[in-house]
């Protein structure tokens, strides 16, 4: 347990940068997405949108860049039906990302989705990151398909460095 302490010292993993997009104001529509300073190590991510008609056709393409002369495509991408994810997780990248959020957000149950949909006062806790991450920035990149026509997206940037001179 000390060594997850001296993890938690040793690393920056905040929030950068959020922007959201809807393609289709008609099935979805963003109402706030903001990033909130709380601390000099705490970002607070915070949006909500609405579902305009219920949904049970939901595919999601999401991806990581890493910046280096501009963001450049990363090892992480995938694509999932996540109606059939969140009945039963199947993607390994999917389950990291979602698992880092879960808690913060009314999205966690199956389809059909409908209504306000919200991310709450979430920030990003290094103890949940389960791969071994390069320090660096970060680009994760979602667009979301319902019935098979991208609906919106959603943006995030975020640093993590880890300072391997304060590990013992």
């Amino acid at each position: 347990l000390k060594t997850n302490s001296f993890l938690q010292d040793a690393v920056v993993f905040k929030f950068t940068n959020f922007e959201c997009k809807s393609y289709n104001l008609s099935w979805f529509v963003f109402h706030n997405y903001r990033l909130k300073a709380v601390s000099r190590d705490r970002v607070l991510l915070n949006m909500n949108g609405t579902v305009l008609h219920p949904v049970n056709n939901i595919h999601l393409h999401a991806k990581i860049f890493k910046r280096a002369s501009g963001f450049k495509p990363w090892v992480l991408e995938s694509n999932i039906d996540a109606c059939r994810y969140m009945r039963k997780p199947y993607d390994p990248f999917i389950s990291i990302v979602y698992n880092i959020f879960k808690e913060f957000t009314n999205i966690n149950h199956t389809c059909p989705y409908v209504g306000l949909q919200v991310v709450k006062d979430f920030y990003l806790k290094p103890e949940l990151l389960h791969l071994p991450f390069p320090s660096g920035e970060y680009l994760l990149t979602m667009k979301w398909y319902f019935n098979r026509k991208r609906q919106f997206e959603t943006n995030v940037s975020f640093i993590y460095v880890e300072d391997l001179l304060n590990r013992n």
